[in-house]
């Protein structure tokens, strides 16, 4: 694969980047030298390597999902420093966008 100000150009495109002409340059440098070294680890020997899915031994632990109240409501409100009847009243933090 030739890296060319064409392919440079569609990247940035896609990635929503700007180069400038030395920026553009170096990035054709460094996308060269990915793609060399991605052709010399297509040279290795890769028959009967199976393909690497985890990275170690550890399995999932799973368990059964129960509906498991561990204090009552009213525990809850009872440390609440705003509340109602049944919330906890917190600030608002979120300011309302416009669209």
């Amino acid at each position: 694969m030739i890296v060319d100000d064409a392919l440079v150009d569609k990247l940035a495109n896609l990635s929503k980047l700007e180069f400038d002409a030395a920026g553009k340059q170096e990035i054709r440098a460094d996308l060269q030298k990915i793609l060399s070294f991605m052709e010399k680890l297509n040279e290795l020997p890769t028959d009967g390597v199976e393909p690497l899915i985890y990275i170690n031994e550890e399995v999932n632990v799973f368990r059964e999902d129960e509906v498991n109240y561990p204090i009552t409501k009213e525990e809850a409100l009872r440390n609440a420093p705003l509340k109602n009847e049944d919330y906890i009243k917190v600030p608002k933090f979120v300011k309302g966008t416009k669209y």
